[in-house]
């Protein structure tokens, strides 16, 4: 008999995660998704969405991001664009410049770059 996947749910207004890049993937390349996605393992090249980000506890992430809402756990390096919300957690790093409408940072993260605040789209 077939299971149906199983879905992660990170917060009630974020809802189930639809796709997880487990902590052993290792992906290159442009990735566009429309359905929430998150990463715990490492990526590199560029993400587009109009949808959520999750950067995992523990992922390494090289790479510009334009995205609706992006969640940071894990280490970012490179530019990030979150057009509804950005949110740091307290294990989140990001190295480079940030816009975004709403800016939650968590006691500990570790910010290198500019910040500009834009209207949400």
């Amino acid at each position: 008999m077939a299971r149906k996947p199983q879905t992660q749910t990170i917060s009630p207004d974020i809802g189930n995660i639809a796709t997880v890049f487990g902590r052993t993937t290792s992906f290159h390349g442009i990735l566009e998704f429309e359905k929430p996605l998150q990463i715990n393992g490492r990526f590199e090249g560029e993400i587009i969405t109009d949808g959520i980000l999750v950067v995992g506890e523990g992922a390494v992430v090289r790479a510009n991001i334009k995205a609706g809402t992006v969640i940071v756990g894990g280490e970012i390096t490179g530019n990030i664009e979150a057009r509804t919300r950005l949110e740091m957690l307290t294990t989140g790093k990001v190295y480079g410049n940030i816009r975004t409408a709403k800016l939650q940072i968590a006691d500990g993260v570790v910010f290198d770059g500019n910040c500009e605040m834009i209207e949400e789209s």
